[in-house]
């Protein structure tokens, strides 16, 4: 019998983990991950920015998380000497009509407490020589790191305070017991006090087997990425973001550059044909049913098939992809582009048809589940753990 269990060995998941045992000294504890190797999926696969929390809406637990896990993060990294830059980045506007958008993301950013300046073009060049805007947000706060390595140590943390890690052990049915929770894996069962669920595209299914409808299920959406080629790198000094499209909550297309020395180009946003579906070709016909089997997405696709078909375009021709850097930085041309690493975002969509757009966690009788943690999760992974370990510490009171 452990004292506690958490299913997810991704950053949120290991930052948990680590919260957890650092509330309670000496508590038996299990991280059970299916994967061989923790940090697998969405915390292996993104572009390793530090978000600010700029785009967030004041008061919501993203933009609070984000900008207290972006402090944390760099200290964590500092503490243990783990590789990381404080770079800073611009949101650009790229035409007059963009202006009031800009504006409110501006209001929006002094709002969370942010050091955010409008600037000009003069100074867009002088930030970024090739970069090109109206107008542009320059955000000091946002920084760039290896996100896997900080999922390490969080490990190294974990087990050095006696935790227990398990990983290739899929959770495959759990049920309440009268002192607990009964995990049923593929290496066996076990018994836990009560679970912690941050299994991300998975998420939803641990928390229905676990009795909890949530009002929600995961949406996959795949990002893809491009690289910059070697001899094109300089066009990009650090990070150069888009403003939002107000009507669909992802952050479009944007140029990041990399601890390597390496510029990250995207991600789009497509819907995701399988979980775990790294490729364009990648089909999983469970998950596929799943998604199409759901009311709730059918009346996403009513109102978003619009952006939904201008993603898939974009998806299918690099030309359309460039098009969409060049709004930022005109040099970049077809040729410059190496296709790169997709990734899969884990989305909430509520049964109402609206993509869920701030963290959410929900508590059953003996357990607490993460259910929506996309990006800036990886930023917020520390006060992300620290809240899910008070709401355990809760569970106790009922």
């Amino acid at each position: 019998m452990y004292d506690l269990a958490v299913v997810g060995g991704g950053i949120v998941g290991l930052s948990t983990t680590r919260a957890l045992l650092r509330s309670r000294p000496g508590a038996k504890l299990l991280l059970l991950e299916k994967e061989p190797r923790l940090a697998s999926h969405q915390t292996g696969h993104n572009s390793g920015v530090i978000h600010s929390g700029v785009y967030y809406k004041p008061g919501s637990l993203k933009a609070r998380y984000a900008r207290e896990g972006a402090r944390t993060i760099v200290k964590f990294c500092q503490e243990r000497g783990i590789a990381h830059e404080v770079c800073g980045k611009l949101v650009v506007a790229t035409s007059r009509d963009e202006m009031p958008r800009l504006e409110h993301l501006h209001r929006r950013g002094l709002e969370n407490g942010l050091k955010v300046e409008k600037v000009g073009p003069e100074a867009i060049r002088e930030i970024e020589p090739h970069a090109t805007g109206v107008a542009a947000l320059k955000v000091p706060e946002t920084g760039i790191v290896d996100y896997p390595e900080v999922a390490r140590a969080l490990a190294e943390d974990v087990k050095a305070a006696g935790g227990e890690v398990r990983t290739g052990t899929e959770v495959r049915d759990l049920s309440e017991t009268a002192g607990g929770v009964e995990l049923n894996t593929n290496r066996g069962s076990f018994q836990a006090r009560a679970l912690v669920n941050c299994a991300g595209l998975h998420s939803d299914r641990i928390a229905r087997l676990s009795g909890v409808e949530a009002g929600a299920r995961i949406v996959p959406f795949r990002g893809e990425y491009y690289e910059l080629r070697p001899g094109r790198r300089y066009l990009v000094k650090n990070i150069i973001y888009p403003l939002p499209d107000p009507d669909f909550p992802f952050l479009n297309v944007h140029l990041t550059r990399t601890l390597g020395g390496g510029v990250e180009a995207g991600p789009n946003a497509v819907l995701g044909l399988a979980r775990e579906g790294y490729g364009k070709l990648d089909v999983c016909f469970e998950d596929l049913a799943e998604t199409l089997a759901y009311p709730a997405f059918w009346r996403l696709a009513r109102r978003y098939w619009r952006t939904g078909v201008r993603e898939f375009g974009r998806s299918l021709s690099k030309k359309a992809f460039t098009r969409s850097l060049q709004r930022l930085v005109p040099e970049i041309v077809e040729d410059d582009l190496l296709p790169a690493e997709a990734g899969v975002r884990a989305q909430a969509l509520g049964d109402d048809g609206t993509l869920v757009d701030d963290f959410f966690i929900v508590e059953g009788r003996r357990t607490v589940h993460v259910l929506n943690a996309p990006s800036p999760a990886a930023t917020a992974a520390i006060p992300i753990g620290e809240e899910v370990a008070r709401r355990v510490a809760a569970l106790g009171g009922r």
